[in-house]
């Protein structure tokens, strides 16, 4: 199976001037191991610091930090940091563990890479169709055919992948299909009521769950609290209506489903950074005909 030209190894030692905001690629690939020779210890390595993102397309691996064992099954990634206490191996069952990995200096990006990991764990369950996943691969497709061929074009594959992990980590990504029904329930439940929904309190009543769960599960996977995804769907319809209305403030700010229109201004400024009458008139800035948020 090693034979298979889909697998390899490529490293890249470009020169990166040091005052460019230019990602470092160490080195990436496609891997199928078989055999427990396949061992790394993170103590031992002297090619450090790197940061290492490893996923697993098929078979099963272990991942050692301090106490804990892992199995990265089918699916499954890991980040870890190099040097450091982990340890990383085939478990010598003689069945084949396919898997992608990608190493980087952490140069310009360890404050995201830190972030990240706090927020999907250290090995997390990604989709293998996922954004993240198809640059990795997109990666190593284009070492393996040669076209990464100086430090700019390494950098900018480089911050594809890291701004698409990102993406997921934050829930950007919005993929309903992987969230808990209560939460796919709870988004359906705003996006059709922001007019008229009370609280946070009804939202866990009408769904048959505890606020909670509720609310510790919706900013899980959405990455956001139900109340602030709420005020985003109104915020997003009072734009449209301040630009295709004549509608008043206060008419406004009731149609979308806030009490009093001096709330309804608070929050409007919070999230985008100018008063709704300011906002319609288009006075100091763009005259958007929309806003988006994440």
């Amino acid at each position: 199976m090693k034979n298979d030209s889909s697998y390899g190894i490529y490293g890249f030692r470009f020169s990166e001037p040091e005052h460019l905001p230019l990602l470092n690629l160490y080195a990436v690939g496609h891997e199928a191991e078989t055999h427990s020779a396949y061992h790394w210890d993170g103590l031992e390595r002297s090619d450090g610091p790197l940061l290492l993102f490893q996923y697993t397309m098929s078979g099963t691996g272990i991942f050692e930090t301090g106490n804990e064992r892992l199995r990265i099954g089918p699916g499954r990634a890991f980040m870890t940091e190099i040097p450091g206490n982990h340890r990383y191996y085939h478990p010598g069952d003689g069945e084949v563990w396919e898997f992608y990995f990608l190493l980087l200096r952490p140069k310009l990006i360890l404050p995201l890479w830190e972030e990240i990991k706090q927020k999907l764990g250290q090995a997390p369950l990604i989709d293998p169709a996922s954004p993240p996943i198809r640059a990795m691969r997109d990666i190593v497709r284009e070492a393996r055919d040669g076209r990464i061929t100086d430090s700019y074009i390494a950098s900018s594959l480089l911050y594809q992948f890291m701004m698409e992990l990102g993406r997921l980590s934050s829930g950007g990504m919005r993929n309903e299909a992987l969230w808990p029904q209560a939460v796919r329930d709870a988004v359906q439940f705003m996006d059709s009521h922001y007019d008229d929904m009370v609280g946070q309190d009804e939202l866990a009543r009408r769904l048959g769950v505890s606020k909670f769960h509720l609310l510790r599960s919706f900013s899980k996977h959405v990455g956001l609290t139900p109340n602030d995804y709420l005020n985003r769907v109104r915020i997003e319809r009072a734009v449209e209506l301040l630009r295709t209305t004549e509608l008043s403030i206060e008419h406004i700010a009731e149609q979308v489903g806030y009490s009093t229109g001096s709330y309804f201004i608070k929050v409007f400024f919070k999230l985008t950074g100018q008063t709704p009458g300011a906002f319609r008139s288009g006075t100091g800035s763009l005259h958007y005909n929309r806003l988006f948020f994440d």
